[in-house]
């Protein structure tokens, strides 16, 4: 009995230890597995939207710009202004913008939103201020917009000139003012087209085929085109003219009373170059002192130098006659006649004609040296080669001397607050936009990089290059600038034989802090030769038990 039990209690460990081992080997073959899965399965990066991201539309965009939405209450002097007299001007640019059937041509920030407030205003005939002011509050968004990196916008000024001229040449009037030619040709438009773009490449046809640039200022002013019957009319000198030009329209003084209306037409592709800033440039006539005035009183006392001056301007405006009477104001790009005081010309590729902006700040109104306060609410009726920018902005005064000399000494830093339809609430809107996921950690950076590490090293700078390198490319260099400089300055007369040699310049070592050391050569390439594989050898054990 004894035996037994004792048999009966060995069997009983001997389960026990097998089942203590098993249990130590599962474990083992857990953990082992388990490491195994962590170092070699790829990272996990789960994505809580689509990838790619779909093409989400932004709240509003507008090129180069920044701007802050604000409340009625923050936009100053707001309620100082005449809205009845804003709200007249903009219910005239309701009328294209009604007629416009379809999207738009091109994109622009606002679109085609500008049809809900004028459908609006369409139906109401408001003559109290106060109503147009809750009519622009319930249908627009303030946002203050400026060009990215600035705090404000800048202003200037035109004006219609009225200036004196005849339907014949004579010896008073013998300057011509030239409409559109038949030879001159814009990508995409007709010779029926009215209004030709005031930007881009221009073209005259040479025989059938061949298009080269059109003339230039100066070619035109020696009679290019002179002798085809494109003269509308004749004025008394280029600056006249010239002043025109910059302006887009004027108004004509016949010698018989009557007045001829001209506007823009078409220009000869070349890009406006400011003769004001020439003046400057040259110190002839201070910054802070100029103005059209100015320039007009230089140009007349200076002929000689005038015609070099305006030549620096290769731009050149061509115009047609409209059948507009003295009391009709001028046409805008937008085809509405201008307000004196309420209408501005904007940078066309980034805004709609009829846009209000709200325009704050002081300007020399009633004098030069006068800082008088300007809160006015402006509607966007007008373009020009010079007004770029999404906070840029040139006020229409209206015509005559007077408005001439108001418009003409404006050259201002102004707050800029753009009116945006409540359809367009960059607010609102923005809250649809969804939120993107978290960042990647460092390890996930690491192994997904964004950019390429070949295109990120930085070029090698002069000091990093040989010796030798360095003095063969500034040898280069210095024959190609003396050789510059030779063609430049042909008045410089040459040595006499008698003179002495000129002292050799002291030359300039590469580096003077340490002298950079030739660069070793790389060993040459190891030949291909066949490796013999060797049979891996290993050593078994045996493992004997003792008998």
């Amino acid at each position: 009995m004894e035996l037994e039990a004792l048999t009966k209690h060995l069997s009983y460990g001997r389960l026990a230890i097998a089942c203590c081992a098993l249990a130590v080997v599962c474990s083992t073959a857990a953990i082992a597995a388990r490491y195994r899965s962590s170092r070699y399965a790829p990272p996990r990066h789960e994505h809580t939207h689509q990838i790619p991201y779909p093409n989400l539309e932004l709240p509003l965009q507008v090129s180069g710009s920044q701007y802050e939405p604000l409340a009625w209450a923050n936009v100053s002097g707001w309620s100082d202004d005449d809205h009845l007299a804003a709200y007249k001007a903009f219910r005239a640019s309701c009328k294209p913008i009604a007629a416009q059937q379809g999207a738009p041509a091109d994109s622009k920030a606002l679109g085609s939103s500008l049809r809900d407030p004028c459908r609006i205003a369409k139906g109401l005939d408001l003559g109290d201020g106060n109503k147009a002011k809750e009519f622009f509050e319930q249908n627009f968004v303030p946002l203050r917009i400026s060009r990215l990196g600035e705090n404000a916008g800048f202003v200037t000024g035109y004006y219609e000139p009225v200036l004196e001229g005849s339907r014949t040449q004579t010896d008073v009037y013998n300057v011509p003012v030239y409409r559109r030619p038949s030879n001159l040709f814009v990508r995409g438009k007709t010779q029926a087209s009215v209004g030709l773009p005031n930007s881009g490449p221009v073209y005259r046809k040479i025989g059938r085929r061949k298009l080269v640039p059109y003339y230039d200022r100066g070619q035109i002013e020696d009679g290019a085109i002179a002798g085809r019957g494109l003269e509308i009319c004749w004025l008394k000198s280029q600056t006249d003219l010239l002043f025109a030009q910059i302006q887009g329209s004027a108004r004509i003084k016949l010698e018989d009373g009557t007045t001829l209306r001209i506007n823009y037409d078409a220009h000869n592709g070349y890009p406006y170059a400011p003769v004001g800033r020439v003046l400057i440039d040259r110190g002839i006539i201070p910054k802070d002192q100029m103005s059209m005035q100015k320039i007009r009183e230089w140009m007349e006392q200076n002929p000689d130098g005038a015609n070099e001056v305006r030549r620096q301007n290769r731009a050149y405006v061509f115009f047609r006659e409209v059948p507009l009477s003295d009391k009709d104001e001028a046409v805008g790009a937008q085809g509405v006649p201008l307000t004196p005081g309420r209408s501005i010309a904007v940078d066309k590729a980034l805004h709609v004609y009829g846009t209000p902006f709200f325009i704050a700040g002081e300007l020399p109104i009633e004098s030069e040296q006068s800082k008088t306060p300007f809160h006015r609410l402006m509607i966007a009726q007008d373009t020009g080669s010079a007004i770029v920018g999404p906070a840029r902005a040139d006020l229409y005064f209206g015509a005559g001397v007077d408005a001439g000399k108001v418009s003409g000494r404006l050259r201002h830093s102004m707050q800029f607050v753009m009116l945006v339809p409540k359809g367009l609430d960059p607010v609102a809107r923005g809250h649809k936009l969804p939120i993107p996921d978290e960042r990647p950690s460092a390890r996930i950076a690491k192994l997904f990089p964004q950019t390429d590490p070949q295109k990120d090293k930085p070029e090698a700078k002069s000091a990093d290059l040989p010796t030798a390198t360095v003095a063969k490319a500034g040898a280069k260099a210095g024959t190609k600038d003396a050789g510059n400089g030779a063609a430049k300055s042909p008045a410089v007369s040459p040595p006499a034989k008698d003179a002495l040699p000129a002292a050799p310049a002291p030359t300039t070592p590469v580096a003077q802090a340490a002298p950079v050391a030739e660069p070793v050569p790389l060993p040459a390439a190891r030949p291909d030769i066949p490796q013999r594989q060797e049979k891996r050898r290993t050593r078994r054990y045996r493992h004997h038990r003792d008998q």
